[in-house]
């Protein structure tokens, strides 16, 4: 099912829309998988993530984020690359692994819809299309209960 899943998020992503400004990587923390970013504008962009989290609760994870990058507010040398911080607002889907419960553990709250706040820095590089990026996501779970929850990861990404 978590190939499934994000064979066909990779393919609506791609089909809907054109490669110039599409960027695909990876990233690791909680949770650790694939990313895709597809810049919209000058400043804005969708970011997407299928990834996995391998705590005490293992899980699949799908989120989706806009974006809006603020560059200049972190001055580099002419020449050197951009260093844009961002912030937005997303959704994500955690899918939890229930195959692996002890007798007697119940086996409600399969999943979990949420809402994201990214925050971040990415930095790009002048002579490169690639772009590294650190972030943190605050995140309220509102299916099947209010609780807030904290992802972080590091990441690249590499622009067709």
């Amino acid at each position: 099912m978590r190939t499934a899943l994000f064979a066909a998020m990779l393919l609506v992503f791609t089909v809907s829309a054109s490669m110039d400004g599409l960027g695909i990587g990876v990233i690791a923390g909680n949770p650790t998988g694939l990313t895709l970013k597809k810049w919209l504008g000058a400043t804005s962009a969708l970011d997407l993530a299928a990834a996995w989290s391998l705590d005490e609760n293992e899980s699949f994870h799908i989120h989706a984020d806009y974006l809006l990058h603020h560059f200049g507010l972190v001055g580099l040398d002419p020449g050197d690359g951009r260093l844009p911080l961002y912030y937005g607002i997303g959704g994500r889907l955690v899918i939890l692994d229930r195959d692996n419960q002890g007798p007697g553990e119940e086996d409600d709250d399969d999943f979990r819809l949420g809402v994201r706040i990214p925050l971040g820095a990415a930095y790009l590089f002048e002579e490169a299309p690639v772009e590294i990026f650190l972030e943190v996501v605050p995140v309220v779970d509102l299916v099947p209960d209010t609780d807030l929850d904290m992802d972080a990861a590091l990441g690249a990404r590499i622009y067709l």
